[in-house]
């Protein structure tokens, strides 16, 4: 099957390649060159739904045909900081920030409350665009925010994220551990089991 994902993030399509082993999954750019979407929803379903929406839309000028479109908005929310980052996770620090900068933000905002850890989850939501139709499913994972980095794998702020469960953060476990419950995993799950529906 022939996947169009409409990200530009290099750690999201890695890992939608190594979920999804017996599909061909292309990123946008590929075809349609650099293309900004402005993620201007306010939620993790709306921005997912507005970057599958509007790449389908883009190949289908293009006269694509019976092409899937999946996309993904995801990012890790810390109550007790009034649920930031959330949709906001990707720039946190500001608009083009880097991984770093953001993990610096979310470790001070802890440290300015003296917390070592505190409870977060992170979101996935997965859209996919077929046929003009639109399908949406969500996937969770619970743990810790902590306060200093651990671990130099993963991308995004899974060097601060200890999953429950576990004693060791998203960026000290391999991705072979992190696929059997990660956010994402279950979010994929769900898709795959949408488009076994509608293919």
């Amino acid at each position: 099957m022939k996947i169009v994902l409409a990200s530009g993030n290099k750690g999201k399509i890695k890992e939608f390649e190594k979920l999804m082993p017996n599909d061909e999954v292309i990123a946008y750019k590929e075809i349609l060159g650099d293309f900004e979407i402005i993620e201007d929803q306010d939620s993790f379903k709306g921005n997912a739904i507005k970057k599958a929406q509007t790449i389908y839309d883009e190949l289908i000028k293009k006269d694509y045909k019976d092409i899937i479109v999946i996309s993904d908005d995801s990012g890790i929310t810390v109550p007790i900081l009034n649920n930031e980052p959330g949709i906001y996770s990707a720039r946190y620090a500001g608009e083009n920030a880097s991984d770093k900068d953001n993990n610096n933000k979310l470790m001070s905002k802890l440290n300015e409350l003296n917390l070592d850890k505190t409870p977060a989850f992170y979101t996935a939501c997965i859209a996919i665009v077929y046929q003009n139709e639109v399908y949406t499913v969500h996937g969770w994972m619970h743990g810790n925010a902590l306060n200093k980095e651990i671990g130099e794998g993963g991308f995004g702020y899974d060097p601060l994220f200890m999953p429950n469960g576990f004693d060791k953060t998203l960026g000290e476990l391999s991705s072979e551990i992190k696929k059997e419950f990660s956010h994402r995993s279950k979010a994929l799950k769900l898709a795959k089991k949408v488009l076994e529906v509608i293919l």
